[in-house]
C-alpha cells in the first residue's frame, strides 16, 4: 500500500486541520496539502516526464515545501531521493549520479549548488526551485490519482554518510516505512492530533522519519522559519505550539541544555539518537527538562528502528542498574529481532561484546546498485550493523563503538565511549573522543582528545587522574591532547577517522 495514503485519509477525514506551520504562521490545512500534492504529482508524471519508481532529489533547506515535494513523489509511485543539505558539490554530484536522479527540487539558497552537483555528475536531470514560478506551475497541473504501490516497491532511497568511502543508497520500501511509523506509536510516543513535529533537524534524515506517524493521526508539522536549529527560535516555538515533540541530535540537546532561556513550554518529547548522549550530558538534560526525553538507536538500514529508552527508564532512579541503564540505548523495539553475535554470527552470552545484528521487516530491501555490498550486509538474513555492543540481563544493549573505533592494545579490546565517559565528568571538559594510535610494541595506544568549556582550561593530570580512578590502567590513554574544536561531519558527529589519520600522518604512517 503507497504510504501516501497517510495523507489521502488525512485530507478526507479531517480537511481543515492544520498540515504545517512555517514558524507561528499557518502554512496549510490537510485539505489543501492534498490538492497541491495531487497536482505536483500530475506535473512530476506529465511535464517532468518522469517514469514509475523514477527518483526525485530533494535537496533543499527545511522548508513547507519539503513536505510536498516528498508526499508529491510517493503519490506519483516515484522514490523520493532526501539528500542532506551540507554535502559538498561533489558529494551531492556522486549521489545525484549513483541513484540516477531524474529531477532535483530545491531551495533558492540551495540552487547553485544543485546546479553544479548536476554539472559535475554530468546530469542533464531538471533542477526546480521552490517557491518560483516553475514550482507554482507544477502545483497547478491537473491533479493525478494516487497510484497503487506494492509493499516491496521502493519509497525512500536513503544515502548513508560514507564515513569509510562513498556512501551507499540504503533501499526502503513502502512496507519498511509502515514499520518504521507504527514502531514509534508502539515504542517511543503517543501522538495526540494537537501535537507538533517540529523540524529543526535535517528532514532528510530522522526528521523527516518521524513526521510520518504525526501526519498519520493528523497532527502538524512545524518547519522553523530558519529552516535549520537556532535555540532562540525552538524556544519561542516552544511557546507557539501545543505538545511540541522534535528529533534531534545529542549535540543539539545539549545547546538546548545550555540555552539561557528558561521556559520549555509545550515541549513533549525530545527523541534523540544518532549518536553518542553521554551520562553526564543527560543527566543536565533531564535536571533541566525533566521526563520528557525517549532515545532511539537506529540506522538508515533500519530506519529508527533498532532499539528504545524510553522517558520511564530515563527518570527510574529507583532501579539498582539506572546508571546503567541511562547509559545504554534500550532494549529492542517492537518490530525487530536484535542479536549481539560474534564473527560467525552466532549470539554471544550475556555481558560478552559483538557485532549487532537486527531483522525485521523494517530493514532495507539492500543497497541500491550494489548486490555484493547488499549480500554481506544482510547475510543469513540479518542486518549486520557494524556496531559493537553488549546485552545486559535484561536485555538492554549498551553500544561499545563501531567495530572500527574499536582499540587493540596487547592484545586486550579497549572501547572508546568508555573512557569518553569518564572523561566527560571533569567538568572544564566540554566534548572528547578517544582514538588509537599505531604502536610498534602494543599495536595501539590510547590517545585522548579533549575539548574545554569556554573559559577554562583543562588540567591533564587531573584527566589522568579521572581515569585511573574509574577504569583499568590499561585502558588510561597515554596522551591526552587539548583542541579548540574537533572534526565533524555534517550530521554534528565526531569524525574519529580524521584524528586517527592525524595521528598516523605525525607517525610518519
Amino acid at each position: 500500500m503507497n504510504l501516501n495514503q497517510l495523507l489521502v485519509r488525512a485530507a478526507h477525514s479531517f480537511p481543515d486541520r492544520v498540515a504545517i506551520s512555517h514558524g507561528a504562521t499557518n502554512y496549510c490545512d490537510y485539505g489543501t496539502l492534498a490538492r497541491r500534492v495531487a497536482g505536483l504529482a500530475g506535473a512530476m508524471r506529465g511535464d517532468l516526464d518522469l517514469k514509475t519508481d523514477d527518483r526525485v532529489g530533494l535537496f533543499m533547506t527545511n522548508t513547507p515545501e519539503y513536505l510536498e515535494v516528498f508526499h508529491g513523489a510517493l503519490h506519483a509511485g516515484l522514490t523520493a531521493l532526501p539528500i542532506n543539505n551540507k554535502l559538498h558539490e561533489k558529494e551531492l554530484a556522486y549521489i545525484l549520479d549513483d541513484a540516477g536522479a531524474g529531477v532535483v527540487f530545491t531551495t533558492p539558497d540551495l540552487a547553485e549548488k544543485a546546479a553544479k552537483g548536476l554539472e559535475i555528475a554530468g546530469s542533464t536531470a531538471r533542477v526546480v526551485v521552490v517557491g518560483e514560478a516553475e514550482y507554482a506551475g507544477c502545483l497547478a497541473a491537473d491533479p493525478m490519482e494516487m497510484l497503487d504501490r506494492a509493499d516491496d516497491d521502493l519509497a525512500w532511497l536513503f544515502y548513508t554518510s560514507g564515513t569509510t568511502g562513498n556512501p551507499k543508497g540504503a533501499m526502503l520500501s513502502h512496507r519498511n516505512l509502515w514499520e518504521m511509523m507504527l514502531t514509534y506509536f508502539l515504542d517511543v510516543d503517543r501522538v495526540p492530533v494537537n501535537g507538533a513535529a517540529l523540524h529543526p533537524a535535517p528532514m532528510s534524515h530522522g526528521s523527516g522519519f518521524y513526521g510520518i506517524p504525526h501526519l498519520a493521526v493528523g497532527a502538524r508539522q512545524v518547519v522553523p522559519e530558519s529552516g535549520g536549529f537556532e535555540p532562540d527560535e525552538i524556544f519561542d516555538l516552544f511557546q507557539q505550539h501545543e505538545e511540541v515533540t522534535l528529533f534531534a541530535a545529542p549535540t543539539m540537546v545539549k545547546r538546548l541544555v545550555g540555552h539561557p532561556t528558561g521556559d520549555a513550554g509545550n515541549l513533549r518529547t525530545v527523541t534523540y539518537g544518532g549518536g553518542p548522549m553521554y551520562v553526564a550530558d543527560l543527566k543536565q538534560a533531564l535536571a533541566r527538562f525533566g521526563p520528557k526525553f525517549v532515545q532511539i538507536y537506529g540506522q538508515g538500514e533500519s530506519p529508527m528502528c533498532i532499539t528504545v529508552l524510553p522517558r520511564e527508564d530515563h527518570v527510574d532512579t529507583d532501579h539498582a542498574r539506572h546508571e546503567e541503564r541511562l547509559a545504554s540505548v534500550g532494549y529492542a523495539q517492537s518490530v525487530v529481532d536484535v542479536k549481539v553475535a560474534d564473527p560467525d554470527d552466532n549470539a554471544v552470552p550475556t555481558g560478552e561484546v559483538g557485532e549487532i545484528l537486527v531483522r525485521g521487516a523494517v530493514v532495507m530491501q539492500g543497497y541500491w546498485n550494489r548486490p555484493d555490498a547488499s549480500a554481506e550486509s544482510l547475510k543469513g538474513g540479518w542486518l549486520h550493523t557494524g556496531d559493537m555492543g553488549a546485552f545486559d540481563a535484561d536485555g538492554y544493549l549498551t553500544l561499545k563503538d563501531r567495530s572500527k573505533d574499536m582499540i587493540i592494545s596487547g592484545g586486550s579490546n579497549i572501547y572508546p565511549r568508555e573512557i569518553e565517559e569518564v572523561l566527560l565528568r571533569h567538568e572544564d571538559v566540554l566534548e572528547c573522543a578517544v582514538v588509537g594510535r599505531p604502536h610498534e610494541d602494543w599495536g595501539e595506544e590510547v590517545i585522548a582528545f579533549v575539548t574545554p568549556n569556554e573559559g577554562t582550561e583543562i588540567d591533564t593530570g587531573a584527566l589522568d587522574q579521572l581515569c585511573l580512578d574509574n577504569i583499568a590502567r590499561f585502558k588510561r590513554p597515554k596522551e591526552y591532547r587539548v583542541a579548540a574544536a574537533l572534526p565533524k561531519n555534517n550530521y554534528g558527529k565526531i569524525v574519529k577517522r580524521e584524528l586517527r589519520n592525524m595521528l598516523e600522518s605525525e607517525d610518519g604512517g
